[in-house]
């Protein structure tokens, strides 16, 4: 089973839902609701190992709990299609007082056929459709909400693989220079040492036959004075 609970809110308030599974994750989705910013947006928030979509669109969010193993692509073309049931349905353009689950029974019975559709053969032109405007969005953010329930106000922000690829690619440029800057100086240390050390050797080498000042082969090298004949 790869969606295990639907709904539609209007802001915090619940209109329609539809859990799948026996496990109770309403504190869940009642503290991803009251995070959810007013503005439309798209977001997956992650927890243990389900994953939390939502679509918030003109004041009404529409959520899906899917296991992780169901990707994005999936659950994000279970959102569209309920979005559109839901803007089609008579009773969505009376839903501006309609208090928590009062659209439950005539709503409810959708999201339940919709679930049980994407959960036994989803539709391939709905996962195409849904395909193409995840390209189009580039601002779906991934967060952790695992710290929520039990820490309140604590969010750990999920950062986007790409930027963090990004980050490390330009870490290990960074580091590629110091590293090269470093064997370019050993390197000259090394030469350096090796000129000094061939130097003294050299040196020590001539001082054998020429003396430490290297005055005798100086010496030698002048030719002697021709001797006066005796008279």
């Amino acid at each position: 089973m790869s969606l295990i609970h639907a709904l539609v809110a209007r802001g915090s308030t619940i209109l329609a839902e539809h859990q799948a599974g026996k496990r109770d994750f309403s504190q869940a989705t009642q503290t991803i609701l009251s995070k959810i910013p007013p503005n439309d947006s798209k977001l997956t928030y992650v927890w243990e190992q389900f994953l939390f979509h939502y679509v918030s669109e003109g004041g009404f969010t529409y959520l899906v709990m899917a296991d992780d193993s169901a990707g994005r692509r999936m659950p994000f073309a279970f959102l569209a299609d309920l979005q559109r049931k839901f803007a089609s349905a008579p009773s969505s353009s009376a839903s501006g007082d309609t208090p928590v689950h009062g659209l439950q029974g005539s709503f409810g019975p959708t999201i339940a056929a919709l679930m049980y559709t994407y959960n036994t053969a989803p539709p391939a032109d709905e996962l195409a459709r849904a395909q193409t405007e995840l390209n189009q969005v580039k601002d779906i953010m991934v967060q952790n909400v695992e710290q929520i329930l039990s820490r309140g106000e604590r969010i750990e922000l999920l950062v986007d693989k790409t930027d963090v690829m990004a980050g490390q690619a330009t870490a290990f440029r960074r580091g590629a220079r110091s590293v090269r800057r470093q064997m370019w100086w050993r390197n000259t240390k090394v030469m350096a040492l090796c000129v000094v050390v061939a130097l003294v050797f050299l040196w020590i080498l001539v001082a054998q036959f020429c003396g430490a000042g290297l005055n005798q082969c100086g010496s030698k090298s002048k030719p002697s004075e021709p001797e006066e004949p005796a008279s």
